[in-house]
């Protein structure tokens, strides 16, 4: 087989025949942290080790389990010297989704269809910043057909950079994991934001309420919120505002039912808003304390946590009523209750498990993870992918997806085990269609598409 050919990933002639219906489908992509200032100025990133090197951890960690110093990774080292150092560890990647990634972007953005190494790495480099010199952020969302990108954002940032930029909807998403335990910096923030004096929990969860509320008009139809377990303390107002008030000096099984406290309201807010919420847990942050003092947060210093106690994310699923909670999808980094957690989404209504995310960002974790959404839950529910990336290249990711979604199915169809025809629709609705469903809660989606 010729090296990333047109077939790869694909085992069947089903498959192949099925990604040719999915290969062109617009992208929604619902969570990401891209910088909507980048795409607002229509930046133009002219430097190939720019585009991969500045922001994106999943490299930054495999350089440094390959041994390349930190000079060349997160340090002041030139970009064309960060590439070099990239390209020389590319050989020892096999089997890793960066393999996949590098050399689906190298083909897909720049015509380039040869293995990177140390030996092709400075012509493949001058190749590329030679096409980048052309190509601008709205060119490499175009390329990839993205109609909506929703980016991670703090409840007191300002979105003033979010809005429509050519055929692309920049909305914001509510991301208000500062406040489950704020600190008088957050609370600051947060007043200054809402136009407000912060002295109580009551007034915190007025102002998240505002802010809320000016999200959706700039385009909000989604949450976000990053957490290592499920909240398991369950209280009263008047116990969580003397929490509140104390919230310096709280043990962890106070800081745990104050979390749970705040984020109960707020999934019950975004029921009335018609907003959906994502839930991403077991993930334990800056494990590597001295690091941290260096590279600060997001530099690949996060880990795998424990696996989520199902029962956790029952209890907390039962202590919001039916009519009171919003769709929810569940992304857990730690996928061994992946099974069990899908049970549950069937007791729950509109309750989905994610796609499987960053350190499943994998062949085996995304087959492991589609297998688990057929059998123990609805795979024709799924909202399909999302790139969780910081770096304009990064929608490779929704290909590599889709690949290994057609094949998945296409084994089906092969082995006469599903119908044709129904997989063709059932690949659009994962692809985009579902994910559709959910973007058109936004405003300036609707807009985008010519909708009142």
């Amino acid at each position: 087989m010729k090296f990333f050919d047109d077939n790869v990933l694909l085992c069947s002639r089903a498959a192949e025949k099925l990604y040719n219906e999915a290969k062109d489908c617009p992208i929604i992509d619902y969570h990401c942290h891209l910088d909507p200032r980048a795409i607002a100025e229509n930046d133009r990133i002219n430097d190939i080790g720019r585009l991969w090197l500045e922001a994106d951890h999943y490299k930054w960690r495999a350089m440094r389990l390959c041994g390349v110093d930190e000079y060349y990774i997160t340090g002041d080292a030139p970009y064309k010297v960060k590439f070099m150092k990239y390209a020389e560890i590319m050989p020892m990647l096999c089997g890793n989704p960066l393999y996949y990634f590098t050399h689906f972007e190298l083909k897909q953005i720049f015509n380039i269809t040869e293995p990177l190494c140390a030996d092709t790495a400075e012509k493949i480099y001058e190749k590329a910043n030679d096409i980048l010199s052309s190509l601008t952020v709205s060119d490499l969302l175009e390329k990839y057909n993205v109609s909506l990108v929703a980016t991670t954002d703090d409840p007191a940032d300002s979105l003033k950079y979010h809005g429509i930029y050519g055929k692309t909807a920049v909305s914001p998403t509510f991301r208000p994991d500062r406040y489950y335990c704020p600190d008088d910096d957050a609370l600051t923030d947060l007043g200054r934001a809402a136009g407000s004096e912060i002295k109580t929990l009551p007034d915190m969860l007025k102002a998240l309420s505002e802010r809320l509320d000016f999200f959706i008009s700039k385009g909000c139809f989604m949450s976000d919120h990053g957490f290592e377990r499920f909240p398991t303390e369950f209280i009263s107002a008047d116990e969580a505002n003397a929490l509140f008030l104390q919230r310096k000096s709280l043990c962890e099984k106070q800081k745990n039912a104050l979390f749970g406290y705040i984020l109960r309201y707020l999934l019950v807010e975004y029921n009335k808003r018609g907003m959906t919420a994502q839930l991403h847990f077991s993930v334990r942050r800056n494990v590597n304390s001295e690091m941290f003092s260096v590279t600060g947060k997001d530099s690949g210093f996060d880990v795998i946590g424990s696996p989520e106690d199902p029962a956790a994310a029952e209890r907390f699923l039962n202590s919001i009523p039916d009519k009171d909670r919003p769709p929810v999808i569940l992304y857990a980094l730690n996928d061994e209750p992946v099974k069990a957690l899908a049970s549950i989404c069937g007791a729950f209504r509109g309750v989905r498990i994610g796609a499987a995310w960053w350190f499943n960002d994998t062949v085996s974790g995304i087959r492991r993870n589609l297998d688990i959404i057929s059998e123990y839950s609805v795979l024709g529910t799924s909202p399909g992918m999302l790139t969780d990336s910081r770096s304009f290249a990064g929608y490779s990711r929704f290909d590599f997806f889709r690949r290994i979604l057609c094949n998945h199915v296409g084994d089906l169809v092969s082995k006469g085990e599903y119908d044709e025809d129904a997989a063709k629709e059932l690949i659009y609705g994962i692809c985009f269609k579902n994910a559709e469903k959910l973007a058109e809660q936004s405003i300036l989606y609707r807009k985008l598409k010519g909708e009142k």
